[in-house]
């Protein structure tokens, strides 16, 4: 990619949409275009292909326009498959009919089967049914994968496929009716330091295990792979090691200061037991993920104090005021 370039970031103004935003402005590219801001409304055919017919972007990274965690995926299952599967269609469409010369969509480990082999490898794909509280979400995210590689097999539209761990890092969701797991329990921890709480209550047992990636390494690796690769397998792309949500609340709490007790809320769901993905086809590249768990945690709750700890002063949390003017729209990373 060149500075000049003609760049199209998809997303929903989350974390994904705006670190590779971010990044792209901080290094001087020149006509780099944010769907969230630039109003474009990818589940408008029309809209998409006036964009694609005007600008005709050159690269474009295709990320979830609906997505969030346990409980946004058991509120809004409709929007999450229709919004992606409408703006996956138009913009994928798109790209082979206006000369993209390549696309990277960005997927999602909950493709993969509920009971799935541990660490997940990507040939696992359909083996087996999907996790029921993200299942409509999954869905459109398979059928993306197999809309890129349906796309490059008929018409040779350069479209790659990249299944990252859950995102994390400075931009996070820590709205608690949207969040995935670490921005909830970032969110929870700080108002509990800042109000002086003695007990964060978090959902489930506490025994499931996850993986996360550092947003730098997120955006290390999409750009890695937009350089480089052009196969048309999909790539797994993780930190290589998971963690229980225990353990991330205990590491939430020693980062955080917190000295009161993590209470586990067992009437909530669970989801899948374990996400750990096999990530040997991108370190054969070359890739490997560099920021730690504990660090790139560290950094988050810095961050997150920053941006909102003179919001929290009077014990009036930023999660209670985010519940009380809730967006019309659900607005996350899974």
């Amino acid at each position: 990619m060149k500075k000049d370039s003609q760049i199209l970031i998809v997303g929903h103004n989350d974390i994904i949409e705006k670190s590779l935003y971010n990044y792209f402005k901080s290094q001087g590219y020149s006509q780099v275009f944010s769907s969230s801001a630039i109003a474009l409304n990818t589940i408008i055919q029309n809209s998409v292909y006036h964009f694609f017919s005007q600008h005709k972007p050159e690269y474009v990274f295709l990320a979830s326009t609906r997505s969030g965690g346990i409980g946004a995926n058991q509120e809004f299952p409709a929007e999450f498959i229709y919004h992606n599967l409408e703006s996956q269609n138009n913009v994928i469409h798109s790209a082979w009919k206006f000369g993209t010369r390549k696309l990277l969509f960005f997927s999602s480990s909950c493709v993969y089967p509920k009971e799935c082999p541990q660490p997940m490898k990507e040939e696992y794909l359909l083996t087996g049914p999907l996790e029921p509280t993200s299942e409509p979400y999954a869905v459109a995210k398979i059928i993306g994968i197999k809309l890129c590689q349906s796309y490059r097999r008929q018409y040779g539209l350069n479209a790659i496929v990249m299944i990252p761990a859950t995102i994390y890092g400075p931009g996070s969701d820590v709205d608690l009716q949207t969040a995935h797991v670490i921005g909830a329990i970032i969110g929870k921890f700080h108002e509990a330091v800042s109000s002086g709480k003695k007990e964060v209550v978090v959902w489930g047992t506490g025994k499931p295990r996850r993986e996360f990636l550092y947003v730098d390494d997120f955006v290390e690796a999409a750009l890695f792979l937009m350089d480089r690769y052009e196969g048309n397998e999909m790539l797994n792309v993780g930190c290589g090691y998971d963690v229980s949500i225990e353990e991330l609340a205990q590491i939430l709490k020693e980062v955080s200061g917190f000295s009161g007790k993590i209470i586990y809320d067992t009437s909530k769901p669970d989801g899948v037991m374990r996400k750990l993905l096999e990530s040997s086809r991108i370190h054969k590249l070359g890739w490997r993920a560099k920021v730690d768990l504990k660090e790139g945690i560290r950094r988050t709750y810095e961050w997150y104090g920053k941006q909102w700890g003179s919001s929290i002063g009077d014990g009036e949390s930023l999660v209670k005021e985010k519940l009380q003017n809730p967006n019309p729209e659900p607005r996350t990373t899974k």
